[in-house]
């Protein structure tokens, strides 16, 4: 599709590749002179392999790596609305997506009526084949993928965490067919707490203040996109202000704004995509400094 994409913008031919590549055959590329930026977008390791390679030359990379994204749902959101964007921000993509929710922070005075709701929500998704239109939830990438979010949640399980959705329809162990999860009872001491997990799975906890929901939102390793359910657009800026993350949101979640700036922060990468900004990276200054004599 992107060859078609710049094929038809007039793209001279040739220009544009696809190459299908090792992990040495990668090193190799980037250590050719000709390259003079790289865009990796992949896992943590991935990225400082990259970073590696890059470091042997002087040109720069634009890493956009892994993220374990956090919600807030404070005292006076719209739970109805949260309930709707949060699940969908949870299982979009059966859970696949750089920006995707991973963990979900509510306050006590909504936490009850909250799981409910996303329980209840979650239940209505309809696994199976995505060429089929009555489906809304997909198989993931590959079996390995779904295998590995299994045994997070069966970890978790095992650490105390309650599973509220049991035998979902065409959930299907040994292959890529995942049912959806909601998980409570959960803590930062379980890995789908603090570990990528990049599958259909809501983890979700309670707090009893702003400052807790900060200081469990900025407790990770990834910095991507945090997003906050509030009637309070000054509360909402107050608190992004203090979480640790490239992009914030409001009322939303898994969204892109080609004029907002695409960064992530700590193991989650580095550089910027989007926006103006976007563009100076994949640009060098140069400088024409002329001088006329005159007689």
């Amino acid at each position: 599709r992107y060859a078609e994409a710049f094929r038809e913008a007039g793209l001279p031919p040739g220009v544009f590749q696809i190459l299908h590549l090792t992990h040495a055959g990668v090193e190799r590329t980037i250590s050719d002179a000709t390259v003079g930026f790289v865009a990796f977008t992949g896992s943590v390791a991935g990225g400082h392999a990259v970073q590696a390679a890059v470091s042997k030359r002087f040109i720069a990379a634009g890493l956009e790596l892994g993220g374990k994204d956090p919600a807030y749902v404070r005292a006076d959101a719209d739970l109805a609305h949260a309930v709707e964007n949060l699940v969908d921000g949870a299982m979009f993509n059966s859970g696949q997506s750089c920006c995707g929710i991973e963990r979900i922070y509510v306050h006590r005075r909504l936490y009850d009526e909250f799981v409910e709701r996303a329980v209840a929500l979650t239940r209505t998704y309809v696994l199976g084949n995505p060429l089929d239109a009555a489906t809304t939830l997909g198989p993931m990438v590959r079996t390995a993928a779904a295998g590995f979010v299994r045994a997070q949640v069966a970890e978790a399980v095992a650490q105390g965490a309650v599973a509220h959705i049991a035998d979902f329809p065409n959930d299907q162990p040994g292959t890529p067919y995942l049912g959806p999860q909601i998980l409570t009872g959960v803590t930062h001491q379980m890995r789908v707490m603090t570990e990528e997990t990049f599958g259909p799975v809501a983890p979700i906890m309670p707090v009893e203040s702003d400052e807790e929901a900060i200081a469990l939102m900025n407790d990770s390793a990834y910095g991507l996109t945090a997003a906050i359910w509030t009637s309070d657009a000054d509360a909402a800026i107050h608190i992004g202000d203090r979480i640790e993350t490239g992009t914030w949101f409001m009322n939303r979640c898994d969204y892109l704004d080609p004029a907002l700036a695409w960064t992530g922060v700590k193991d989650s990468g580095r550089g910027c995509a989007l926006s103006v900004l976007g563009f100076e990276q994949f640009t060098r200054p140069k400088s024409f400094h002329l001088r006329t004599i005159t007689t």
